[in-house]
């Protein structure tokens, strides 16, 4: 099998490639030797670099997570989803009746396997720390591909596709909470990422450290969207139009991130942002607005500083994304963690998610708020002490922030 082939295959030609994965005999041996320890090392492996080797960096601040820690965080997240594909496999499986399917374990593994390819190889985006937001758009992509792979592999009725595609990726995102759980467990510090969706009621997950609660409600509808969306696409290739063929990705994705529509304008956001903060004049700002694929975002960052004090403030509109930070992966914990050197706090205020982690020395702390609205504001500092940066959050009017109109879809 051509490893590159198979992977364009499946991520440009999924309905045509399926049938093949089907037809091919296998083994779960093969699948994981021929496939799996090559896609699945790509996050891990591009994380560390990112991460251990290149660093985050912006404003003045840097910041490398130190190369043991690195290593150790991507062997283990490395082992860990390998592990859970087998598990989601299982699952898959043994949910098949339920939906009129067949189980068939070696059909499962191939479904989880390969329908988690753009997932993997989007991993690649964690070169850039700051581009690691097209590797979860790449992720979003996996969705439709086991959406269409379903029928193929577990024999189906295509019509339950939805409810059975939802209930899996919900599946999914507990596991993902889970790698997340453990990693953090095994190397402190580290906090979780952003999750997807699925259908069914309510979930709570006990992770160490606190609580993880899922919404389920408004699931179903997210999924019957992206079958929409999913056959506007289709339709689109047939006719070889490749614009409406991008749109309608875009309004697949934007369907599993929301319907947050268009985003508050960069402009808007700047204007927000204070000349002065706490006796700290504002030394530089930037304002963005970013849009790929029929899915946008704007954000206003500025930098403040006196003395030996430094603050990062900057308030980001997922726009069409609002809904992936209502799922943020610690947006729906709780948290209580302390270490001798660093403290760590997830709270809810009201309807807002609230996160504080600081060093004990004061030599750095943040502070981020996570509103009903998908807005999220956040105070990045050295020198200063949590409740100056909670305090300097609070003073953007968080209120007035919450009834922002965002733009009609043009």
């Amino acid at each position: 099998m051509n490893l590159i082939q198979r992977a364009q295959d499946i991520l440009l030609k999924p309905k045509d490639t399926w049938p093949a994965i089907a037809a091919e005999p296998a083994t779960v041996s093969s699948i994981y030797q021929q496939w799996l320890l090559i896609v699945a090392a790509i996050p891990p492996v591009a994380a560390f670099i990112g991460l251990s080797i290149i660093g985050v960096g912006g404003f003045g601040f840097g910041f490398r997570v130190p190369l043991f820690a690195g290593i150790g965080h991507m062997v283990l997240s490395y082992a860990l989803s390998l592990g859970m594909v087998y598990v989601l496999a299982l699952i898959v499986d043994a949910l098949a009746p339920s939906f009129g399917g067949t189980k068939n374990p070696i059909a499962a593994l191939k479904l989880v396997a390969y329908g988690s390819t753009a997932g993997f190889v989007g991993g690649v985006f964690s070169l850039l720390p700051m581009l690691s937001v097209l590797g979860l758009l790449a992720s979003l992509y996996s969705i439709y591909l086991i959406y269409l792979g379903l029928p193929v592999l577990m024999r189906n009725p295509p019509e339950k596709s939805v409810a059975y595609t939802a209930v899996v990726v919900v599946i999914g995102f507990v596991a993902m909470l889970v790698i997340s759980a453990l990693t953090a467990t095994a190397l402190p510090g580290r906090h979780m990422g952003f999750g997807g969706w699925g259908a069914q009621p309510d979930v709570a997950l006990k992770v160490p450290g606190g609580e993880v609660r899922i919404d389920g409600s408004k699931m179903e509808e997210m999924a019957r969207r992206m079958e929409e969306a999913g056959k506007r696409m289709e339709q689109a290739q047939k006719r070889g139009d490749s614009d409406a063929a991008g749109k309608a990705l875009g309004e697949m994705m934007g369907a599993v991130g929301g319907t947050g529509g268009q985003p508050i304008p960069a402009a808007e956001l700047k204007a927000l942002l204070p000349e002065t903060l706490g006796g700290l004049a504002r030394e530089s700002f930037e304002a963005q607005n970013n849009a790929a694929m029929g899915l946008a975002s704007s954000s206003a960052r500025g930098r403040y500083a006196g003395g030996d004090r430094r603050v990062e403030l900057s308030i980001t509109d997922m726009g069409s994304l609002a809904g992936l930070a209502g799922v943020a992966g610690w947006a729906n914990m709780t948290v209580d963690r302390e270490t001798d050197g660093q403290v760590e706090k997830v709270y809810k205020q009201g309807t807002r998610t609230v996160r504080e982690q600081y060093r004990k020395d004061g030599s750095h702390g943040e502070v981020t708020v996570i509103l009903p609205n998908g807005v999220i504001v956040e105070a990045r500092g050295n020198g200063v002490d949590p409740a100056s940066l909670k305090k300097f959050v609070d003073g953007l009017d968080l209120a007035r922030l919450e009834t922002l109109q965002r733009p009609a879809k043009s």
